[in-house]
């Protein structure tokens, strides 16, 4: 099997957060057959829920549509780094590959700040690929914020 990047999806909701006023970061969960079971993007201030990030509702919706808890196998798409809250969820969800775009600094969990799956408490650790559309995904959330900024 060739491998497919699933991050144009993953921009996709990225953008229409961003539409909605939500930071652009967006997700989608494949399944090991190639399929996608679910995408996401930022929705904190819509649900006023500081835990609805792209990858914790598409991970949830993913976990919904197959009726499992675990999504063992499957590959998860994102704009953005994900936070330490994410990368803890990514870690129970026991999602096989981890393929991320831009880096996060500030706010990064996984290559930066606490570096959740280095720690001997993380049962789990995926496989991860980072810098995947990077550009673009950068691209998109200097524009939401100097945007934010300008007002």
């Amino acid at each position: 099997m060739s491998f497919k990047s699933h991050m144009d999806a993953a921009l996709i909701e990225a953008k229409s957060a961003a539409a909605r006023g939500e930071v652009p970061v967006g997700a989608v969960v494949v399944s090991p057959s190639g399929d996608v079971i679910a995408v996401a993007g930022n929705r904190t201030r819509e649900l006023n829920d500081p835990t609805a990030h792209a990858e914790i509702l598409a991970i949830r919706a993913a976990c919904a549509a197959l009726g499992q808890e675990r999504l063992t196998g499957h590959d998860l798409y994102v704009t953005l780094e994900p936070c330490p809250m994410c990368a803890a969820a990514i870690s129970n969800a026991r999602i096989a590959r981890l393929y991320y775009g831009a880096a996060d600094p500030k706010s990064g969990g996984v290559a930066q700040g606490p570096r959740v799956f280095a720690h001997t408490q993380c049962h789990h650790v995926p496989e991860i690929y980072d810098g995947l559309s990077a550009t673009a995904s950068e691209e998109l959330l200097k524009g939401f914020f100097a945007a934010k900024r300008d007002r």
